[in-house]
């Protein structure tokens, strides 16, 4: 059973869907839509930066989403489709979008203004976020309530197996990583990003959006969605919205997320979109598990060799 699985921010490069709109028209027409509903070149700042301007959170939302809905139109050309799909934080738009949820159009701006709220929530400089390698849950949690002295500090992506980030004050998570590695953590890696995503710190953020997601007109996933939130099917859009409302401050539970996926007897996934982070990811959590990741053509024929498309499409594909 196949699941597809969208990344979200941080697997952003330049340079991103370039190959991938040379060689495939669905991938360029996508780039092109994005551009339209966005007024603006979007696709001109994923495939030559700078940079610098890609990785403004409100840039990075948007050029994400359409890089993954480009790769999954794809694949979706090919007849690849999956029975379940997710998302990591921003990539659960990108799987509404697959599901049929949510419009194109609609998640484009929709991520523009997520990303500028949460942008917005805290000043930069203010807050931070760090990865807590081997250490489980429990001990990550005590470490943040015990240096917490009144300020925000908390698990925000419990990603995989001893690998949690946390985010809150900057000061309230640099004791907290002093703290995790007094209680027996390897390592403490700072993140370079400029929020404190997923945290309580996120809920200015989250009460702006709620009121532009539910004004969207949606519908019911065509293919359950696996939540951040609580890792529970969404196949209603009044649950995928409010699970949408909730995942701005809430942790992205996402080693739940493949654990649930599993239970439902999904042993293949395709990460769709840019970066291998959440291949690695999953390995961790299910060493058995088939993973392949879309971001490029030689990418797409490698996975259309896991999926079982006739060796004939591949030399096809790639020509086109």
């Amino acid at each position: 059973m196949i699941a597809f699985v969208f990344p979200g921010q941080g697997s952003q490069r330049v340079g991103m869907g370039k190959a991938l709109a040379d060689a495939f028209s669905v991938c360029r027409d996508t780039f092109e839509q994005a551009d339209d509903a966005l007024g603006e070149p979007l696709s001109r700042l994923c495939f030559e930066g700078p940079e610098d301007r890609l990785t403004l959170t409100e840039n990075t939302q948007p050029a994400v989403l359409t890089m993954s809905v480009a790769t999954h139109r794809l694949l979706a050309s090919r007849g690849h489709t999956p029975s379940f799909v997710a998302g990591h934080s921003l990539g659960e738009y990108s799987a509404h979008v697959a599901a049929g949820t949510l419009a194109f159009a609609d998640a484009l701006r929709i991520v523009r203004r997520r990303g500028r709220f949460m942008q917005e929530a805290v000043p930069v400089g203010i807050g931070a976020m760090a990865v807590v390698l081997g250490l489980d849950a429990d001990n990550v949690r005590q470490a943040c309530d015990e240096a917490s002295e009144g300020e925000v500090v908390s698990a925000a992506n419990l990603n995989a197996p001893e690998q949690i980030a946390i985010a809150g004050t900057r000061a309230a998570v640099e004791r907290a990583g002093v703290r995790a590695k007094e209680l027996g953590a390897r390592r403490i890696l700072p993140l370079s990003v400029s929020a404190p995503f997923h945290c309580s710190l996120m809920k200015p953020a989250e009460t702006r959006l709620e009121s532009e997601l539910r004004a969207i007109v949606a519908s019911d996933p065509l293919v359950p969605v696996v939540a951040n939130v609580d890792a529970e099917l969404k196949r209603d859009v009044r649950s995928a919205i409010d699970a949408l409302v909730r995942q701005v401050s809430a942790p992205v539970r996402w080693e739940d997320v493949i654990r649930r996926l599993g239970s439902e007897g999904v042993n293949t996934y395709v990460e769709v979109g840019p970066g291998k982070v959440l291949s690695g990811m999953i390995r961790k959590i299910d060493r058995a598990a088939r993973v392949v990741n879309v971001e490029d053509p030689d990418s797409f024929v490698a996975a259309e060799i896991l999926l079982g498309a006739p060796e004939k499409k591949f030399s096809d594909s790639v020509a086109r």
